[in-house]
């Protein structure tokens, strides 16, 4: 059985970026790092357990809550691909759909 690949949407990389450097901003570089790290270490995982993450709020998705940290990854699985579709702050609202590559 193949393991499946992970990839991440624009949208998602645009976010874990745009959190990195709020982060690094209001409190530190290394703080930022650390926080990035466990983010990409954390979805890294899904390579061995897709399902692991919730059931999403979205139709058709799941959820991961990154440890130690307020975010929250939202993915697709299909078949042998694992779509990062975003990266939200746990405090942020969710949007209703995601726009998922066919």
């Amino acid at each position: 059985m193949t393991r499946p690949t992970i990839e991440w949407t624009e949208q998602a990389t645009r976010q874990l970026d745009q959190a990195h450097d709020y982060i690094a901003l209001s409190n530190s570089r290394e703080v930022a790092e650390r926080i990035t790290m466990q983010v990409v270490t954390t979805i890294q995982q899904l390579i061995a357990f897709p399902m692991s993450g919730r059931s999403g709020r979205v139709p058709g998705t799941r959820e991961l809550v990154i440890s130690n940290t307020p975010f929250i990854a939202a993915y697709a699985v299909d078949y042998d691909r694992i779509e990062i579709l975003a990266i939200y702050h746990g405090a942020r609202q969710w949007p209703e759909a995601f726009q998922v590559r066919p």
